[in-house]
Parts: structure tokens; sequence; C-alpha cells
């Protein structure tokens, strides 16, 4: 029996973002006077949450790094590959060095998280049809764009949580429209 690589991909790209952004949610609303706008994402890497958020975003990291082998196996596209690798990387370290770790280790593990879930979404567009190959790439750079202008203080009315989640729900909303286009296909 041949293994389905795109369904087996898609299952844990799946269940990793759809996970996160249910503990994610859950932590929002458990954190005491949390906002999305005046807030980080990572405030919720701390205190009473850290347990839900921290361990929720490992296990995101885990699921991609699990699912990017089995896609370059069926597509043998590189290029993702490494970026999936590395964004898998940056979103178990955003777990494993929460806010206040040494050395910026919080911060380069964000940047890589973002950076590479973003070119990720762009470089899928080789693999995956219309229209969601133009959706990722839309999605790719609505998160480079607003990671850009985050690293620039320019929130742009949103507050640093509100320009923080225009880098990460594309990234999120992608990975899920992604794993289903992969659990469809056909081996």
């Amino acid at each position: 029996m041949k293994t389905d690589y795109p369904k087996f991909s898609g299952t844990f790209l799946f269940l990793g973002a759809f996970q996160f952004i249910i503990a994610m949610i859950v932590s929002e609303t458990l954190y005491p006077s949390y906002s999305i706008s005046r807030n980080y994402i990572s405030d919720l890497g701390v205190g009473g949450t850290a347990y839900i958020f921290n361990t929720s975003i490992i296990v995101f990291g885990i699921f991609v790094l699990i699912s990017s082998y089995p896609i370059f196996l069926k597509f043998r596209w590189h290029p993702l590959l490494v970026s999936m690798i590395l964004s898998g990387i940056g979103a178990m370290g955003v777990g494993m060095f929460p806010e206040g770790s040494p050395y910026y280790l919080h911060t380069v593990m964000s940047l890589v998280a973002f950076l590479f879930g973003g070119i990720s979404s762009i470089l899928s567009y080789k693999i995956i049809k219309l229209p969601l190959n133009l959706i990722s790439i839309g999605c790719g750079i609505i998160t480079l764009i607003a990671l850009v202008l985050y690293t620039e203080n320019i929130y742009m009315s949103l507050g640093p949580g509100g320009m923080e989640r225009m880098i990460v729900y594309p990234i999120l909303l992608w990975v899920l429209g992604f794993s289903g286009y992969l659990m469809a296909l056909n081996k």
C-alpha cells in the first residue's frame, strides 16, 4: 500500500493550526484584561495562560515539521520544504522561549516563524491550483507587509497586538486552506 503523503501532511497541518487557534482563543479569554489591540500574542505565553499557549504553539510547530517532508516527497519543491521547516522551528521556538527569554531568543524565533510562514504561503503557489494558489500568494504578501510595518512600529490604528495578528492570521488561514487542499488530493 502506497503512502498518501498529501493526506497525511494535510491532516497534520489542519490539526496543528486548528488546535493553535482554539488554544489562542481560550488563552485570550482566560488572560486578565487581555486586549487583542494592546497586548502581543506572545503575552499569552507568560503568566496563567502560559501552559496552554506555549504547549499549543510547540505542537503547531511540531506538526508543521512532521508535514513538511511528506509534502516534499510528493511535490519535490525544495524551497517550500526549507521554508516550512524553518517556520515550524520558529513556531516551536516561540513556545520554548517565551517573552523575556535571554538573548532575544523569543524575538528571533517569532521573526523566523512569521517570515518563513509568509514565505511558505507564497512558495506553495507552485504545487496548488487556481484559485488557491493566488489566495496563498495574497496571504503571504499580507503577512510580509504586516511584518515590515510591525518591525517599524507602524500599527495603523490596530495597536501592536492588532498588527501582529495581521501577520499571524493570514498564515493560519493559509495553513487551513492548504491543508484542505492536500487532504482532498488524490494520490
